[in-house]
């Protein structure tokens, strides 16, 4: 097994080689119509890599859910890099929901998408049932950014980059 390793330093001054993160692998989503979401995904560009069943004892001791029966698809954003895992548990029963939750909420999810004409896909993904959380904002002459609520109330970002960020510094950065 290749491990990664780099030197660095700590942000409390320690320094020492370390051992990284190769890549971020997927998002996992829960939902209760995973028809409807991969509809709504494949609307967004993303293609389904997958479909499968997960369940047995090893299933649940990964995920400390015990007697899990789980459908999963497997969406594949367009530049192979990123992907998406939908999850619907037919066993056990769903224990919490969090969809209605406001977007300020400790542990609530939001995936965000870079697309190319945000007006365009608002037109599309609105024939799904998406609704704009609030508005779609220029920041800066950068992006062009929005919220929407997706199937179930999932939430999701989505940005246009409208020009190129011509300098090296970090734009959140500056805003400290």
């Amino acid at each position: 097994m290749v491990q990664t390793v780099r030197f660095a330093q700590t942000l409390d001054g320690r320094q020492g080689y370390i051992m990284t993160v190769k890549r971020m692998d997927n998002v996992g989503i829960v939902v209760e119509d995973i028809d409807a979401a991969i509809e709504f995904f494949t609307e967004l560009g993303l293609t389904l890599e997958g479909r499968m069943l997960i369940e047995g004892e090893w299933a649940g001791r990964v995920t400390g859910v015990r007697g899990q029966c789980v459908e999963i698809a497997m969406m594949c954003t367009p530049d192979g890099h990123s992907r998406l895992e939908l999850s619907r548990f037919d066993t056990p029963a769903i224990e919490s929901d969090h969809r209605t939750a406001p977007v300020n909420s400790l542990g609530y999810l939001r995936v965000m998408f870079t697309v190319e004409d945000i007006d365009d896909t608002l037109a599309r993904l609105s024939k799904l049932g998406a609704t704009v959380v609030d508005e779609v904002v220029d920041y800066e002459d950068i992006y062009r950014l929005c919220y929407i609520r997706g199937p179930e109330q999932i939430l999701i970002g989505l940005a246009q980059q409208l020009g190129q960020h011509t300098s090296r510094e970090n734009p959140l950065e500056r805003k400290r």
